[in-house]
This record gives structure tokens, C-alpha cells and sequence, in this order.
């Protein structure tokens, strides 16, 4: 990957629906070559895929979107957990991170009582330990989707 590829995916994680013309016209390419370079980094998995960012206030699945911090039990590798998580139902997104906690695990579910389950069934089937639970209350995005910068950032 170089300066080019690096560029192109900054202005897609912006705009994934950017024209490769307007794309092209902004790295300084033609269309097509643009359209090669991504089509590269897709075939090559540096681009896994595009998606939608979707207002929680304008979802009408309804209930409850959490942020589960997971420890792992000893005798339960991340491999294996990995293997397992992604069948439950509701969650949406997997994160190995670092810290305190071994995962970030975002997911949906349609009352407390649905969550209570699916915190059991981490702890019985994924071979969870530990387990904290952040309920989202709302969003704040700002263009294209993305989360608004800190002021602080920007100057």
C-alpha cells in the first residue's frame, strides 16, 4: 500500500459512496485507475467490505443497543471464543482489545430480559468470566456518518 491506497481509503471511510470519477479527481487519478486501485485492495482484503452507519434514533428494529466488556476464562482460548460469540444471536460487532477487558462485544437485544439472556449464554456457551454492560442512549455523528471530532483535534 502506498501514499495513494492510503488516501483513496481515508476519502471511502468518509464517503464509501464517493463516484470513482469524484474519487479519482480528488487523489489526482483517472476514474479507472482509481477504480483499479480499490478493486485491488478489495481482492487483496484490505478493504473487507462497505456499510451503512444507521441513526440509532431512526431504527426501527427498537430495543436496546449494549457494549459488553468481556474477560475470557482461563481455559477458553480466543480462537474458541471467537468461534462461538459470532453465532449468538444479537451481537452485531467483535473487537479483541487491549486493557482491562479481552473483548468489545457490540449487540442488540429487545428488552433487559433479552440482554440478561444473551449475558448468560456468553458466560455458559463462550466461555466468558467477566463480564460490564454499557447501554447506548443515543449517537452523535456528523458527516458521512462519522462520530463528530473533538474540538481539541481540529485545532
Amino acid at each position: 500500500m502506498d501514499r495513494l491506497d492510503r488516501e483513496i481509503l481515508g476519502i471511502l471511510q468518509q464517503d464509501a459512496r464517493i463516484s470513482y470519477r469524484d474519487l479519482g479527481v480528488r487523489v489526482g487519478l483517472s476514474a479507472n485507475a482509481t477504480a483499479d486501485r480499490v478493486r485491488r485492495m478489495r481482492r487483496d482484503g484490505v478493504i473487507r467490505g462497505f456499510t451503512v452507519i444507521v441513526d440509532p434514533a431512526a431504527d426501527t428494529r427498537g430495543g436496546l443497543v449494549v457494549f459488553i466488556d468481556l474477560s475470557l476464562r482461563q481455559d477458553t482460548t480466543n480462537e474458541e471464543f471467537e468461534e462461538r460469540v459470532v453465532t449468538l444471536p444479537g451481537i452485531t460487532e467483535v473487537v479483541h482489545v487491549t486493557g482491562e477487558y479481552d473483548y468489545l462485544v457490540r449487540a442488540r437485544a429487545a428488552d433487559p430480559a433479552a440482554l440478561d439472556a444473551l449475558l448468560r449464554r456468553l458466560k455458559r456457551e463462550a466461555g466468558v468470566a467477566q463480564s460490564s454492560t454499557r447501554i447506548a442512549l443515543k449517537g452523535a455523528h456528523g458527516p458521512a456518518g462519522r462520530a463528530r471530532p473533538d474540538p481539541k483535534d481540529t485545532a
